[in-house]
């Protein structure tokens, strides 16, 4: 017998590299032609185990995708015939995965993943999972991993997962880009998502949690393919150009010895130049479409202090009309917060305690770190030096990441004086 040239570790990475190039592809389009997720998510993972028992015999075929998708569709009919044993299954499912077969038979087949996202991302399904729900069905991410960077168990994480398709499912949710008419609202919930799964991946700003820094990077590759499937939508370059900025820091926000570094106090040259310059591009792009949103806005204000921390150049004046604006977007205490800290810098510590005062008991405000800490700033430096160390006392209490603990501690201890 010839000995073949594939090895399992050969077949491993070639099946690797289509399931993060393709898994989300795939999964989209076995899931827009039979209406069940979780049963496609099944299938296409016993086609990669398929995979690599055979590929290291037999080679890769040429065209992985429909390699999979061929014996993908050959398990869902499988699981499909052997559920009928137990319960009805209709004639009609069925000859829709028989139609698979011409489908798979091509070089190209639909990119449909948008639609999945769509799908996540409809109003049936809770917020609290429609980011985790995107991260695994787009992109393949198991549900432990998800857990971990979400704080909650891998069996709390999964069970949500499999409720949310089930819903898909049993409430017929189509995987579709929606109407025009109702596209704009469900595109915001979308980037929301993404948004979200990026703020959780943030959280580390060393990267060494493996997870977090994974959900980042796949937030980011989930906002890169919703700019490439739809590219005249400026909001979607907004919010890519502004967590593109963010990501541009992310060496910066730790000094040598692992200490928080805040954003005024970073060193210029730990910037990556490329990916500001990326996120620049993708501002002003979205900014010549002439139809302003929130995550533009968030990004040129991004802009502002990037301008700002390179020129040495105050220009607080700007950012403060900027948060105008987009408070008038996004009326909400987290925006305020920024603004007022902004306000703080032109008008001085006072006009920003003022500027936050009608958020003073906001039940939304108790548990948030960022509001104790900006207050406690504040109030220390309009001298009310025992207010400002409750606040911090609050603030370092809530806060998980040890060195912000210890940078909010040497700011209640200068207080202290």
């Amino acid at each position: 017998m010839t000995a073949n040239p594939w090895s399992g570790a050969q077949a491993s990475i070639t099946a690797d590299a289509v399931a993060r190039r393709s898994y989300g592809k795939l999964v989209a389009f076995l899931a827009a032609r039979t209406r069940d997720v979780d049963a496609a998510e099944d299938a296409l993972a016993e086609a990669f185990a398929a995979a690599l028992a055979d590929w290291p015999r037999n080679g890769c075929p040429a065209n992985p995708e429909a390699w999979l998708l061929t014996v993908a569709r050959r398990k869902f009919l499988d699981a499909l015939r052997n559920s009928r044993r137990t319960e009805p299954a209709s004639d009609e499912l069925e000859r829709m995965v028989e139609g698979l077969a011409a489908a798979t038979d091509e070089r190209e087949f639909p990119d449909q993943r948008l639609g999945l996202m769509f799908a996540c991302a409809h109003p049936a399904i809770d917020v609290g999972i429609r980011a985790p729900l995107m991260l695994q069905a787009v992109l393949g991410l198991d549900a432990a991993k998800i857990a971990s960077a979400f704080l909650v168990s891998p069996a709390t994480m999964g069970q949500r997962l499999v409720r949310a398709k089930q819903k898909i499912r049993q409430a017929g949710i189509p995987l579709r880009i929606p109407e025009r008419e109702e596209l704009r609202e469900r595109l915001e919930t979308v980037l929301d998502a993404i948004y979200a799964a990026f703020a959780e991946g943030w959280i580390d700003a060393s990267g060494t949690d493996v997870a977090r820094r994974e959900l980042a990077e796949e937030a980011i590759y989930l906002c890169r393919l919703v700019t490439e499937l739809l590219p005249g939508e400026p909001e979607a370059m907004g919010l890519l150009a502004l967590i593109l900025y963010a990501e541009s820091r992310r060496r910066a926000r730790r000094d040598a010895q692992g200490e928080y570094v805040p954003m005024a106090e970073q060193r210029v040259e730990d910037w990556d130049t490329a990916t500001i310059e990326e996120a620049e591009s993708l501002l002003m792009r979205a900014c010549s479409l002439d139809l302003l949103g929130r995550y533009q806005l968030e990004g040129a204000i991004q802009s502002a202090h990037v301008a700002r921390c390179r020129s040495g150049r105050a220009n607080w004046n700007e950012v403060v009309q900027l948060y105008n604006a987009l408070l008038s977007y996004a009326h909400s205490p987290v925006v305020a917060i920024n603004r007022a800290l902004a306000i703080a810098e032109l008008e001085g510590a006072q006009a920003g305690l003022d500027a936050i005062e009608g958020f003073v008991g906001d039940p939304r405000l108790v548990e948030y770190q960022p509001w104790w800490a900006a207050r406690a700033e504040l109030l220390a430096r309009t001298g009310r030096r025992e207010e400002a160390q409750h606040a911090y006392d609050i603030a370092i209490g809530l806060e998980r990441d040890e060195p912000v603990r210890r940078f909010l501690d040497r700011r209640r201890s200068a207080v202290i004086g």
